[in-house]
């Protein structure tokens, strides 16, 4: 096989959560520009509608599905709506999160709740779904979406709902990957450093002190992320699974 066709992943078919904007739009848009058709799964359909748009405009098929990553049913429904109109589902990459900045003494439970309900619970439902899918095909790439915050404690911001959230995708990476190798389904997880998004534009203030720790002295840019999504997403990763990628400029390595 040649080297293009490791990295071939023309006409498969995949999910990309929480794809409305940030990293998951940039992994929606590259996985389009490479061949794929995807359907976005976004709790704000608008801009769901909006990446799915895009994704037409550059010839291939793609979904906008209202779902809660944290609701049983919508990830269900969203899943089985895509498998039937692609005719099956290839690559699945669960990126939807969010993340709450306040003291542990002071997080309501309110806030713990939803952190793991979207961070890890979701991930949860989404892998299972797919795998449901995956395992009659004998084949499938999951990619979750974890964070460098599930090695290391930031500093410094308090965040430790969603340090602990993504520390937990990683390990719920490596459990699913031993679980479903017999049935030819590689799961891994991407962990990305700080990364300019809507997410971390919010709290600009901070990125002076980040950029200060991170020994590239940047923040990445969301494409800095795509080599990886397409290497787990191809038979380039045929071996690799159960990994967690960590690409953060350097920051855990100090």
């Amino acid at each position: 096989m040649s080297i293009s066709q490791l990295f071939d992943i023309q006409g498969r078919k995949a999910i990309v959560t929480g794809a409305g904007r940030g990293i998951g739009k940039v992994i929606a848009l590259a996985l389009a520009e490479a061949g794929c058709d995807v359907s976005i799964l976004e709790v704000n359909i608008d801009d769901g509608k909006k990446t799915a748009g895009e994704i037409e405009k550059m010839g291939r098929k793609a979904l906008a599905i209202r779902a809660d990553v944290s609701k049983p049913a919508d990830v269900k429904q969203a899943f089985a709506v895509t498998a039937r109109e692609f005719g099956g589902l290839d690559i699945c990459v669960n990126n939807a999160g969010v993340s709450i900045h306040e003291p542990a003494e002071e997080t309501s439970e309110q806030h713990l709740d939803q952190v793991l309900d979207v961070n890890l619970k979701g991930v949860f439902l989404c892998c299972q779904e797919a795998a449901r899918i995956m395992i009659p095909q004998k084949a499938g790439s999951i990619i979750n979406i974890a964070s460098m915050s599930g090695t290391v404690a930031n500093f410094p911001q308090k965040q430790a709902s969603y340090n602990a959230s993504k520390a937990g995708v990683v390990l719920l990476t490596k459990c699913l990957a031993v679980e479903w190798a017999p049935y030819g389904i590689r799961v891994n997880s991407l962990s990305p450093g700080y990364t300019r998004t809507e997410m971390t534009e919010a709290v600009g203030h901070l990125v002076p002190q980040w950029e200060a720790q991170i020994p590239m002295n940047r923040m990445a840019d969301p494409k800095e992320l795509v080599g990886a999504i397409i290497y787990l997403a191809s038979s380039a990763s045929s071996y690799t699974t159960g990994s967690d990628m960590i690409i953060d400029g350097g920051y855990t390595a100090r």
